[in-house]
Formats: C-alpha cells, structure tokens, sequence
C-alpha cells in the first residue's frame, strides 16, 4: 500500500510493537496530525466476544465531555407536540410520513442521527432496508427511540456518540479532532472505554478487552494498553 511522505514521516514517531499507556498514546496522536484540516481522532476496540450471537451483542450511547468537534444534523420523526418539542430542541429536520417519502422518494440522506418517538416506529420501520445499512436505524439502546425527545436531540447535539460491534467483533468511534489536545482526549477516551466496559456481555467469556487502537484521519495506528481500563 503507497503510502505518503508525510504518514512515513509521522509513523516514525510510533514504535509498532509498543502498548502506550492511554495518556501518552493521546500525546502521540497529536503529533503525528500533519494534514492541513483538524483531524478526526478515532477509537478501534476489538472485544473478546462474537457478534453473530445476541446474547454478546455490545451496543449503546454515551455523551462525550467535549463533545466530537463535529456538528450532527439530527432528524426527528414525531406528530404534534413532540414535533414541536424537538424543533425547540434544535433538530434540524422533523416530520413523520412527509419524511418517509423524501426518503424513499429522493434518496435523501443530509442527516447523521435519527430519532423517533415511540409511536413513530411502526412508520420508521419501513425505511430498514435504508437506514439500517447505513447504521442510521434509531434503537431504545442507543437512546434514540424515546419520547423524551428535547433529552435525546440536546445529548446528541451535546456530542452523543453510539458505539457499536461491526462484523469483526471491533468498535469504530470518533473521540474527538486533533485540536482538542491531549488531555480532553484522553478524558473522551476514558468515557467510551468505561462505557463500553459498562456493557459487557454476561456471555463474554475470557479477555474482553483484546485490543485498542487510537489513530488520527491521516496518522498511523497506535496501540493502547487496553489493560489500563479493565
């Protein structure tokens, strides 16, 4: 794989075969930022469980301190004063059939996270097939089917991140851009290692946490201790 003057220069700075202690992998993910735009930082876990059985399923929602450094354009299907409760929220789209077909009709997708209303759900179930690929399902897990809906548009505008296992077990998450320095990225960080070791499967067995691996949008891959969170 070709790989640029700049990435060679910044994987210098990374000793492959070292586990960093998670404050100083964060230090290190600074440095080695070279692009000319503010990088996303994200998180990679690999967990000791398998995804194909329900009862290993890891899945959920946590606010970041600080936030992602990332504005999310959040969609809200809702009827009446739920509607009129998540537009005094700051969402940036609700409706309810009239969304369903821009949807379905437009291929309409300027938006990051959807949330629905409880009685909604039965009108947002036709859109599976759309949304569910593209990981933009709402779900009670992740907090985003409610009918507190004013809670749910607040935390995600707060910097509420969902993680979830892909089919190789590993969680992909964004914890925050370079600028933030080192020190609310670590903070970010420990809030997502916490919650995810909140969520821990009673089925999981053995090592849970296998490994963790921080990297920058345009950085080299560091690896973490995963220990330190246990």
């Amino acid at each position: 794989m070709f790989r640029g003057k700049k990435y060679k220069e910044s994987a210098k700075k990374v000793e492959k075969a070292t586990l960093y202690d998670p404050s100083d992998a964060m230090g290190l993910v600074v440095q080695t930022a070279t692009a000319k735009f503010d990088e996303t930082v994200e998180l990679h876990v690999k967990l000791g469980v398998d995804s194909r059985h329900a009862d290993q399923q890891v899945r959920g929602a946590v606010v970041l301190p600080h936030g992602t450094g990332k504005t999310r354009r959040v969609l809200v299907f809702a009827k009446n004063a739920k509607a009129d409760e998540a537009r005094a929220a700051g969402a940036d789209f609700v409706g309810d059939m009239d969304m369903v077909e821009k949807i379905q009709k437009e291929n309409w997708f300027d938006f990051d996270v959807v949330v629905a209303t409880p009685d909604m759900m039965g009108v947002v179930g036709r859109l599976g097939r759309l949304l569910g690929p593209k990981g933009l399902m709402p779900s009670p897990k992740a907090g985003t089917v409610t009918p507190n809906v004013t809670q749910a548009v607040n935390e995600i505008k707060a910097g509420k991140v969902e993680y979830r296992l892909d089919k190789t077990n590993i969680i992909h998450c964004p914890i925050g851009k370079v600028s933030f320095g080192a020190e609310k990225l670590s903070e970010n960080m420990n809030t997502l290692m916490n919650a995810i070791i909140k969520a821990k499967p009673a089925a999981a067995k053995g090592q849970y946490i296998r490994s963790c691996t921080v990297a920058c949008t345009m950085g080299p891959g560091i690896r973490i201790n995963g220990a330190k969170f246990a």
